[in-house]
């Protein structure tokens, strides 16, 4: 088999529906299989998966054990040569996996290469979040310092009932084609070997991140190549909070986040850069506002 395409899917019955159609329905001339490894879902996708796509495999964790162990569930009963990690908000236009095949298949580089992506888009079809840099202690660092400033500006604000500005976030992200420190895993492409698997430590996000750290170890390329079209509806988890509303700091994904990122520079970069980190993100967690919805994430740090 040259493919297997691997899905995790948790609560999102309507997107996922969408996602499965696309690529059942443009995905052509290649041997592939599709998994869906599903977290526990209280809604009704693994009742709609077996009814609209029983040629799926279905895997029921019947727990959310997190992405990265959701896809390893996938990864040990995957089939195929390749695997493409694709997020259950994505929708295909066009034959990307065949594409992401014959490339890696057909490159002089095929020795060398650890992971492909492409430029990802969003609903508007403009260019969305699609790779990233590796992370940096002292730029992380300076990140937290410069979140927890604003944290207390705008609980200042907040005290005395004051209004602070809300700037909206806006798409910046430019067309590239080429190296990159690391894929989103929203559509990475990868060969199936044991560095295809996700760090479980890691619940949700950097787990990407990490696996392709270790692809770069290994003297691995990670590439956006052009020619595949994927939208990724949600793509834009990476965005700044400094400019939204309180509520935004402690959200599950923002904090999700912080941790990951946290577990990232531990394991792969500085333990001490770490530990500044996690002093810098439990002030900000202990501020009065933030104080009882941050209590039962305190202990992970």
């Amino acid at each position: 088999m040259d493919v297997s395409i691997i899905i995790v899917n948790y609560n999102t019955c309507d997107v996922t529906r969408s996602c499965l159609k696309s690529v059942f329905e443009h995905t052509k001339d290649i041997d592939f299989e599709v998994i869906v490894s599903d977290n526990g879902s209280k809604d009704d996708s693994v009742k709609m998966i077996k009814q609209e796509f029983p040629q799926v495999i279905l895997i029921e964790n019947n727990a959310n054990l997190g992405f990265g162990t959701a896809n390893n569930r996938g990864l040990k009963i995957a089939k195929g040569k390749y695997i493409f990690y694709l997020n259950s908000d994505t929708i295909l236009l066009n034959n990307a996996v065949k594409i992401f095949f014959d490339y890696w298949e057909n490159s002089l580089e095929k020795d060398k290469i650890g992971a492909l992506g492409c430029n990802l888009m969003d609903k508007e079809l403009q260019v969305n979040h699609s790779y990233c840099s590796f992370p940096k202690a002292s730029i992380e660092i300076a990140k937290f310092i410069r979140r927890i400033i604003v944290v207390y500006i705008k609980c200042i604000f907040n005290i005395l009932g004051l209004n602070y500005k809300k700037y909206a976030t806006s798409n910046n992200y430019q067309l590239y084609i080429g190296n990159v420190d690391y894929v989103t895993g929203a559509d990475l492409f990868v060969i199936n070997d044991k560095n295809a698997y996700f760090d479980e430590r890691f619940f949700l996000y950097y787990e990407e991140t990490d696996l392709q750290w270790k692809i770069m170890q290994n003297g691995l390329l990670r590439k956006i190549i052009d020619g595949p079209k994927i939208i990724h509806l949600q793509g834009n988890s990476d965005s700044r909070v400094d400019d939204g509303a309180l509520e935004d700091y402690v959200s599950f994904g923002t904090i999700q986040s912080d941790l990951s990122r946290i577990r990232f520079i531990k394991y792969n970069i500085s333990n001490m850069s770490a530990f500044i980190l996690k002093i810098l993100l439990y002030w900000m967690w202990l501020t009065p506002i933030f104080f009882r919805k941050t209590n039962k994430y305190r202990k992970e740090i």
